[in-house]
């Protein structure tokens, strides 16, 4: 275990901060995926804290001028670059540090909140610079599978079998055809101190992440899963039932990786009926029985694989 979280201590429902970093009165939609662990991750992080933001959703519903939700300095920045940016805020602190401008022992947390087109796609060059560089911030994906908006177009991060307006289906084809990337896999494999994934069905779990995040020396990820209710065609009253039928149902597991060794949060022996996630979804409805159990087996290799890293490690959560 790093020495910095050797003696870490969480937050649990009896104690959560209360401090909110993002102001209700925003333009999100109805039962926002997004939203909800954004405001989960600056509770955690608390007001001294730096936010720079990609263009995406979240800058849209934000700030539109002249309002802002934003109770922390906040930048907004192009697509791609906001690793990069991120990069030269963090950099910038050192040299105010060095210079004895801002205390030496002043902690200030620099966090990326970006969607899965800005990090999975468009922006993945600047976020490898900046792991590999390792710059001291917390990058942040709220990934909610597809460029919500600019109009539910497909992006690596969509599920196979998806619909979405470039990858429609039809009879052509039927949906995405391709597999979710692995961008924790891409992630790790630049040997950061931390790396996670997190959910808002489980808002303890998010928060103690994102507070790990910010006591490690270095770069810190975290895969957020974020229901869409627009892009996905689901009610808004199940974003948070969605997101936790994507961990019972092994599509998305919830595990840690600290200096490369693994740790299962919460494993799934009894995974629930796959179908009981898609049901609630119109892009998944055009499925087929063979399209559905080809993802099934899929879903249980990849998950499997999860698994058997955090066994060879033995550490439990």
């Amino acid at each position: 275990m790093r020495p910095e979280l050797k003696d870490f201590k969480g937050f649990n429902l009896k104690k959560l901060p209360e401090y909110d970093g993002f102001a209700p009165g925003h333009r999100a939609c109805q039962g926002c995926g997004t939203v909800l662990p954004l405001k989960l991750a600056l509770k955690a992080l608390g007001p001294n804290t730096i936010a720079v933001s990609a263009t995406g959703c979240m800058e849209i519903i934000s700030s539109p001028f002249p309002y802002t939700s934003w109770r922390v300095p906040w930048i907004h920045v192009a697509f791609e670059n906001s690793a990069s940016v991120a990069s030269g805020i963090e950099a910038a602190i050192k040299v105010l540090k060095r210079k004895g401008k801002i205390s030496k022992r002043e902690k200030i947390n620099v966090v990326v909140f970006a969607g899965d087109g800005a990090t999975f796609d468009i922006g993945l060059q600047f976020l490898s610079g900046a792991l590999e560089r390792g710059h001291d911030f917390i990058y942040i994906c709220l990934d909610n599978e597809a460029y919500m908006n600019t109009g539910v177009q497909r992006s690596s991060a969509t599920p196979f079998g998806a619909h979405t307006t470039t990858s429609p289906a039809g009879k052509v084809i039927k949906g995405q055809v391709t597999w979710k990337k692995n961008l924790m896999g891409i992630v790790v494999a630049h040997n950061i101190p931390y790396a996670a994934t997190a959910s808002p069905a489980y808002p303890v779990d998010l928060m103690n992440k994102v507070k790990k995040a910010s006591l490690v020396n270095g770069p810190a990820f975290l895969h957020v899963f974020s229901p869409c209710p627009t892009g996905w065609g689901c009610k808004s009253e199940d974003s948070v039932l969605l997101a936790k039928l994507a961990v019972e149902t092994r599509i998305f597991p919830l595990y840690e990786v600290i200096d490369g060794k693994y740790i299962l949060n919460r494993k799934i022996d009894k995974p629930k009926p796959i179908e009981e996630y898609f049901k609630l979804q119109r892009r998944f409805r055009h499925l087929t029985p063979e399209q559905i159990e080809y993802i099934k087996k899929r879903v249980d290799e990849e998950y499997e694989k999860v698994v058997k890293l955090s066994e060879c490690f033995g550490i439990e959560s």
